[in-house]
């Protein structure tokens, strides 16, 4: 039986993202200060979550998804360096702070669970960030409105989203989206920091195509302690130039020209060293949700959400489920249907109303010259169905880290 879903499905004409003449992709890497602040949200939400499901059995209301890093000051030299001002990094929201259960009041210990959460992220993702010299932790996290809380906590088999927001998913990923996305992902490898430790973990990639034709800049922050010189630093430049240029000739048959850390001058004496491996240490500031969309990539010439899904509930929080269900919603179209080039995939909720239930789900295709609509509607219809059926799965794969976020 299917369900009485408003399920709507287009055709967005015969034109896909690869036959226009200009493409702009970018992408943040893990050490970059929005990355850094959108996994200090998250992590926080995951943490709420594990110790809500430890001690109540359930994962209770909370949103997380304000937070701000502020850059601090550093003195970079070869060979050395230290932090002069500390970063500062506070995560804000709302989460259930007071907890009735068996006829006594709990207090949740929301602000220790925030500032290990955010440490511990940090420590895992930067190899070089001191979190107690280098960092200042904050939060400011209350209870959450009584409204939401009673939306939240509803009995019923599906939740009923606490918000009404956007999703937004395609397929496929262009070459040049793919190579923004990988030269990140290999310069932030473990292969890679075994091969050239020297390379940070703030990464910056902006890819523009022009035909046929593909301007690839990095930006990538060098472990000051780490390089000797300016003679050592040029080398670990031009390693990482090869490396990106071998990786592109994999991804793309485009003519690629591949600039590292464009902004340096060496007769002024003018370098990318960082002491941590993030720009954070030296002035560059940081908001959660003005980093990568949920796929990964900041896409300026797709359709796309705003929203920001780190730190939001994976419970009924639809700005973050929705963004996680289009995209898997938007892979299984794109490789289960046959005559589909591209496919966008957009849902909104509605407060109040079942998760499962959206106010619409729709399908905005791309298809293959002679593909009527007709023929590759009904699979669609069902494909979107059978993922909004299924949809209280996302919630494990979100706090298990299991999928993209940012």
């Amino acid at each position: 039986m299917v369900e009485n879903r408003n399920i709507h499905v287009e055709s967005l004409g015969e034109r896909a993202l690869s036959d226009y003449d200009l493409e702009i992709v970018e992408r943040k890497g893990k050490g970059h200060p929005d990355s850094l602040i959108d996994g200090a949200s998250e992590a926080v939400s995951r943490a709420l979550c594990k110790y809500y499901l430890q001690e109540y059995g359930t994962i209770l209301h909370h949103n997380v998804d304000k937070g701000i890093l502020v850059g601090g000051r550093s003195n970079p030299r070869f060979g050395g360096g230290d932090v002069v001002d500390p970063i500062y990094i506070m995560v804000a929201g709302r989460a259930a702070s007071f907890v009735e259960k068996d006829g006594k009041v709990y207090q949740v210990p929301t602000g220790g669970i925030a500032v290990s959460a955010i440490k511990n992220f940090l420590k895992e993702t930067m190899r070089y960030l001191d979190t107690e010299m280098h960092l200042i932790v904050d939060f400011k996290i209350r209870q959450g409105s009584t409204d939401l809380m009673g939306v939240f906590q509803d009995t019923s088999a599906i939740p009923l989203a606490n918000d009404t927001s956007i999703g937004v998913g395609y397929a496929p990923l262009s070459p040049t989206e793919r190579l923004a996305l990988e030269t990140e992902k290999m310069l932030n490898s473990k292969k890679l920091k075994s091969e050239l430790p020297e390379v940070g973990e703030d990464i910056k990639v902006m890819s523009l195509r022009t035909g046929n034709k593909v301007n690839l800049t990095v930006a990538a922050a060098m472990i000051s302690s780490l390089t000797r010189d300016a003679s050592h630093y040029q080398s670990v430049v031009e390693e990482t130039k090869k490396m990106v240029e071998d990786l592109a000739s994999k991804i793309t048959t485009d003519d690629v020209a591949v600039r590292v850390n464009s902004g340096d001058s060496y007769s002024k004496g003018i370098y990318y060293l960082t002491v941590t491996g993030t720009s954070a240490e030296s002035g560059d500031d940081g908001n959660t949700g003005r980093g990568n969309r949920p796929n990964g990539l900041i896409t300026s010439m797709r359709q796309y959400s705003m929203e920001a899904t780190a730190g939001k509930n994976p419970v009924n929080h639809t700005g973050k489920i929705y963004n996680v269900l289009a995209q898997k919603a938007s892979d299984r179209i794109y490789s289960e249907v046959k005559g589909v080039r591209e496919v966008y995939v957009r849902m909104l909720s509605r407060i109040g109303i079942p998760i499962d239930h959206p106010q619409v789900a729709s399908a905005g295709l791309v298809l293959e010259k002679e593909v009527p609509l007709s023929k590759v509607k009904g699979d669609i219809e069902s494909i979107l169905n059978d993922e909004l059926s299924r949809i209280t799965q996302i919630t494990p794969l979100i706090t298990s880290g299991s999928v993209v976020l940012f």
